[in-house]
């Protein structure tokens, strides 16, 4: 079978194929010839890069994007890595929150993400390596990647824990063990599998300057916090532990020290009503203390494990229809600025989970998305859609958030339907106690969007990526901090793999920072 498998590939690779529905065509058309049942794209592409690696067949890009299964994963110029933690204690008393034994607490053992740290016995070397190998298999190139850790609230960890988890995912991506953490950090940075981006999620309530230093010791540069809602009786209502001044104040420090800021945020919760979540929404992105770089909409999913299910039993709580959500994120989106990206809609729990309330459509992102024309960040992206000879404008929008003053800039074609590169850079007086930052602009993040393009192995067309958009947005940047502001230096934020894109533009590694005098 794999001879005939091998055969196939040879004949597709010959052919002049240029779509999907030719591709899915000529499966059809091999499947009969050499009568086999209609290969799929996995088994053709261990077929090709075994052909590849006997040097039978060359290599053939357009190929290798037809085989990709869900391309989706690496059109935003990543790959995304999740990385569970053990289960433990959780310092919160959330009333919806679900509690499961054997997982860490708000995640059950059904959701996907759970079910392959609970196969790896929640080792995050073994969580790592199996979905590295995962993304291979289906077509993906793995040289960038965005980890996330996830499960419970992170800042409550041991501080030890923490470190060895971080450390055996940097061993993942690169291979190899390390001594120590920091060891291998600078392996990382020429390594097959860059960790570009790390981000962690927590409690508000649980970030301070000292938190601060210890999420960049370990190469953080991003954080998603538990917001869930600005309102106080609702967070109070629903036992969070923790006020909206907290949320404020989290929101400031961690922007100050350069971490891009998500928010997850829970639309239906007990106390809140429809119109109240709208205003929520509203006051987001109109209120400065707020402002957050991306967002996480959670609508509330009622499970059986949760304190508020007994609520709903005795009809003190009612969740809101399929009919009203839908209205509800519509609405919800129609607030969004053009420099914030949406991640999620809905939460990845299994609808066999859900007791009730309008979140069992797994698809409800593309179901709101029929219905309004959003203005966030993942909307926009170029994907697939990158043309080269198509005219790209730089543009800049200011706005205050969280005491100092944020400039997005951004290349996009003429009518803003497709974003391929974008740069945060914040102006403020107060650096969350890092002296490193003291009079100095701040790079929150530099992204260039698009199918994501190897790093060792140079691809040329068919992406926004490796076209100099990045450096154009970082020249503009220095020019706005020296000429407006009067700053002589200026610092980025940058994830480990990529410290060497900025050594190449004259920056130099300080207090886990990329630094340049301009």
């Amino acid at each position: 079978m794999q001879n005939k498998f091998e055969s196939a590939v040879i004949d597709l690779a010959k052919s002049k194929i240029e779509t999907l529905p030719d591709f899915e065509s000529a499966k059809r058309l091999i499947s009969k010839r050499y009568e086999i049942p209609t290969p799929s794209n996995i088994n053709l592409l261990k077929a090709y890069h075994k052909l590849l690696g006997n040097k039978r067949i060359k290599e053939n890009k357009k190929l290798e994007y037809l085989l990709r299964k869900r391309r989706i994963r690496s059109l935003s110029g990543i790959v995304n890595v999740s990385v569970l933690t053990k289960p433990y204690k959780c310092p919160g008393k959330c009333i919806f929150c679900p509690t499961q034994k054997g997982v860490p607490k708000s995640y059950l053992k059904k959701e996907p993400a759970v079910q392959r740290a609970i196969l790896a016995r929640f080792d995050p070397y073994l969580q790592f390596k199996t979905r590295i190998e995962s993304l291979e298999m289906t077509g993906h190139p793995t040289d960038k990647i965005e980890l996330r850790v996830i499960g419970g609230t992170w800042s409550y960890y041991p501080k030890q824990y923490q470190k060895n988890f971080v450390k055996r995912c940097f061993e993942a991506g690169n291979n190899r063990k390390s001594k120590t953490l920091e060891s291998a950090q600078r392996i990382n940075e020429r390594a097959k599998h860059r960790i570009i981006g790390l981000t962690v999620e927590t409690r508000p309530d649980y970030i301070n300057p000292k938190e601060i230093k210890w999420l960049r010791e370990l190469g953080v540069t991003r954080v998603e916090i538990g917001v869930q809602s600005i309102y106080e009786d609702v967070l109070s209502l629903n036992r969070r532990g923790h006020t909206v001044k907290e949320t404020i104040d989290a929101t400031r420090l961690l922007k100050n020290a350069g971490f891009k800021v998500s928010y997850q945020i829970m639309p239906n919760l007990a106390g809140s009503s429809f119109k109240k979540d709208i205003e929520m929404f509203k006051e987001l992105f109109s209120n400065p203390d707020f402002q957050p770089d991306l967002l996480k909409i959670y609508p509330l999913g009622l499970v059986k494990e949760s304190l508020l299910y007994g609520w709903y039993k005795k009809k003190r709580f009612r969740p809101y229809s399929e009919k009203k959500l839908i209205k509800l994120l519509i609405e919800m989106k129609k607030q969004i600025p053009h420099y914030v990206r949406i991640e999620r809609v809905i939460r990845d729990i299994p609808s066999a989970d859900i007791v009730a309330g309008g979140v069992k459509t797994s698809n409800l992102r593309e179901v709101v998305q029929k219905e309004v024309k959003c203005k966030c960040i993942r909307c926009r992206e170029v994907k697939e859609s990158y043309d080269e000879k198509e005219k790209l404008f730089l543009l800049r929008q200011d706005y205050q958030a969280s005491g100092g003053k944020e400039i997005f800039l951004s290349f996009e074609n003429k009518n803003r339907t497709k974003l391929h590169a974008l740069l945060r850079l914040r102006i403020n007086n107060d650096y969350s106690g890092l002296p490193v930052l003291e009079k100095s602009a701040v790079v929150r993040e530099i992204h260039t969007y698009g199918q994501m393009a190897r790093i060792i192995r140079k691809q040329t067309s068919g992406s926004a990526q490796h076209k100099g958009l990045g450096k154009k947005l970082m020249k503009e940047a220095e020019k706005i901090a020296k000429k407006e502001f009067k700053l002589d230096k200026i610092a980025v934020i940058a994830g480990i793999g990529v410290r060497g894109y900025y050594r190449k533009l004259g920056y130099k590694l300080k207090d886990t920072y990329m630094v340049k005098s301009i």
